[in-house]
């Protein structure tokens, strides 16, 4: 995949100082403590590519650009890898409906999402691959946890060949990551892309690891397997693998990707003889007009949209981090007229004698780092912009003021705000 153009990032002096995220599987808010030292290896679930880009892939995407610039501030050397799943039954649906061919339909929504992400000063993923372009190495994935013995067929009649499932039961890993007893796996594993109703599964949440070509659909050879497509699951392992090596730092994504999702995943990586990654924190959902922000319901809110109607995409980004990343919220218009107030008047404050303070950009650092918490960096910037406005702030602006005191371009670097107007 080609990805977009990154903003130009200038981190401020290193600081040292390790981030701390909450991590889903111990319900802690830890240290990212890399694995290989001096180097943090990040991943985040890509987009399904057909309504994109909606608020609630903005809000997922944001939290882990805030976190691949939180390590970037301790000093660390960041690997940033993502997939795009451009092969998947609910983009077959889409194309289906629409009377467009899946790859075009993929073509275009990823183009779409890449858009929205350089406008939103989004660092783009060093390793990008969609999962058409990434199969010959994910064959090779599920190929390695077959011959491991970890999976078994399950006959299917109305296919070329048998399905491929992988056999939980063999290393124990159901709910590692979730924590969540199987009445609550139960509730969503159905609307979460699982078949707990298969027939000749062993398990109900044994996940699927290829499915046997079926007539009318996209299938790629594969000589163990047979010709067929992979499951969800084994896809990010893959890519992830191909992009940071097993295991990493940091899987993220949005929160209702925890069960079955990163779930599955990490157990892929251990049928590998892998663990799969060291923290997990999740994005919250956003809501608009009282519901989630879904495909399935429509009520999208688009970035794309925004912006052609005229709305600052730095305004955007400040209503996302109006809301701290874990947390469940709703969209409304009065958010985006309080954003936009906001980021008014930090560009007058950045423009106005008095501007560079370095308590404040160290305030910001200490926000960032302490779970990504936005909402505090925002009544930080909120009162620096207030001290300035009134002239109370301490001292005039100097002419080639010290990163470590200037308050824009630390806004930039770590929250990724371009005060600047075009």
């Amino acid at each position: 995949m080609i990805a977009w153009t990154s903003p130009a990032v200038e981190p401020l002096p290193a600081s040292g100082r390790l981030p701390r995220l909450h991590d889903t599987r111990t319900g802690e808010v830890r240290e990212v403590r890399p694995l290989v030292e001096g180097h943090a290896r990040l991943y985040v679930c890509g987009i399904t590519p057909y309504d994109s880009t909606h608020l609630g892939h903005a809000a997922t995407y944001h939290a882990a650009d805030l976190m691949r610039r939180a390590c970037l501030d301790t000093g660390l050397e960041v690997s940033f890898a993502e997939n795009v799943t451009d092969v998947d039954d609910p983009l077959f649906e889409r194309a289906d409906r629409d009377g467009v061919h899946w790859e075009d339909l993929a073509r275009e929504q990823s183009e779409l999402f890449a858009g929205d992400m350089e406008a939103l000063r989004i660092i783009a993923p060093d390793t990008y691959r969609s999962v058409s372009e990434a199969m010959d190495e994910i064959v090779a994935t599920v190929t390695r946890i077959v011959e491991r013995g970890r999976a078994y067929q399950v006959p299917t009649p109305e296919a070329e060949g048998d399905d491929w499932y992988h056999d939980l039961s063999i290393d124990g890993t159901l709910g590692d990551v979730c924590g969540w007893d199987r009445e609550q796996m139960a509730a969503v594993f159905a609307d979460r892309g699982g078949d707990p109703e298969r027939a000749g599964k062993r398990d109900a949440f044994d996940p699927l690891l290829w499915r046997a070509a079926r007539e009318g659909e996209p299938s790629w050879d594969a000589p163990v397997l047979g010709r067929g497509r992979p499951g969800w699951h084994v896809e990010c392992v893959s890519i992830a693998e191909e992009g940071l090596g097993l295991p990493f730092d940091v899987q993220t994504g949005g929160s209702d990707l925890i069960f079955p999702h990163h779930d599955m995943s990490a157990s892929h990586a251990a049928a590998l003889g892998s663990g799969f990654a060291t923290v997990y924190p999740h994005a919250g959902m956003v809501a608009y007009e009282g519901e989630k922000m879904s495909k399935s319901l429509g009520n999208l809110v688009f970035v794309s949209r925004l912006v052609a109607a005229g709305v600052d995409p730095m305004a955007i980004r400040l209503v996302l981090m109006a809301h701290h990343y874990r947390s469940d919220w709703e969209w409304t218009d009065d958010e985006l007229v309080t954003a936009q107030l906001r980021l008014d008047a930090y560009r007058a404050a950045a423009a106005a004698e008095g501007a560079a303070d370095a308590t404040v950009v160290e305030q910001l650092r200490d926000a960032l780092r302490d779970d990504l918490d936005t909402p505090r960096a925002l009544r930080i910037l909120d009162a620096w912009a207030e001290r300035v406005r009134s002239g109370s702030a301490a001292g005039p602006r100097q002419t080639g003021t010290q990163a470590a005191e200037d308050v824009a371009a630390a806004l930039d670097a770590l929250f990724g705000i371009a005060l600047a107007t075009a």
